[in-house]
């Protein structure tokens, strides 16, 4: 993997990173307490509030594993291990990286 193609995969990675943070602050309200008034909710109300509460909180949860996931790529890069399988050390095929970012492992390794 040659310099332009890790500043190329560098840049995509800080996107998606600004996105992920983007959505977070969006979602925050989504995840905040749901209130306790059955005068102004109903049951079903506060049932169907709980459940997209949980969702938030599990897309939360999803934005925050891949932001992980993320920031351990961009660390790759720094160190120079970006692009290559933590297993085998063979590289990983661009067309896997532009697909998952994050992608650690070629496909080999990946799928055993």
């Amino acid at each position: 993997m040659n310099e332009t193609d890790l500043q190329h995969f560098g840049h995509k990675i800080r996107d998606r990173l600004a996105e992920l943070k983007a959505q977070s602050t969006a979602g925050q309200q989504a995840q905040s307490i749901v209130e306790l008034d059955q005068q102004a909710v109903g049951r079903l109300s506060r049932m169907d509030a709980l459940q997209n509460q949980a969702m938030a909180k599990a897309q939360q949860a999803r934005r925050d594993l891949e932001g992980r996931r993320l920031q351990a790529a961009l660390d790759r890069i720094e160190e120079g291990e970006f692009g290559y399988c933590e297993d085998c050390g063979e590289p990983i095929a661009i067309g896997r990286l532009e697909l998952d970012l994050a992608a650690s492992k070629c496909v080999s390794c990946a799928s055993a």
